[in-house]
């Protein structure tokens, strides 16, 4: 059948991986996030998820389900994928040597999180070994 419900739910999944997660996270590998833009990225994602189906937060259904009937990954956990593949760049790259510029004078208050602290807690996290670190002998 061309209308049933499996089917349909398939395509819509590859329509969100393929189209709409692209481009809420174009440009995500230079992104600094706080938890708050994670926040909303997630929060976003999940209103697409839910609408797709027609599924309302009335009716009380758990985003894990949601999700797992989508076979979907977490925004966030793409957009650390992406950042840890961009940091895997070489030296001479463009936008690398635009990180390395020295920073503006910063205003009170807290430093504020930059790309390659986003990064370090990446790394830390996804339990990986920093190879920038290494002194090349294996």
């Amino acid at each position: 059948k061309v209308n049933h419900p499996v089917r349909q739910l398939k395509t819509k999944a590859k329509v969100y991986e393929t189209a709409v997660r692209p481009a809420l996270l174009y440009g995500a590998e230079c992104w600094a996030t706080k938890r708050t833009h994670e926040q909303k990225l997630h929060v976003n994602e999940m209103k697409m998820l839910r609408w797709a189906p027609g599924v309302t937060r009335l009716d009380k259904v758990r985003n894990e389900y949601i999700r797992g009937s989508y076979k979907v990954a977490h925004i966030t956990d793409k957009m650390t994928e992406g950042r840890l593949r961009w940091y895997g760049r070489g030296d001479d790259h463009a936008v690398r040597k635009a990180l390395a510029l020295p920073e503006h004078k910063r205003k009170r208050g807290r430093p504020a999180s930059t790309w390659w602290t986003t990064v370090a807690k990446d790394i830390k996290n996804a339990n990986l070994i920093d190879v920038t670190t290494q002194d090349g002998e294996s």
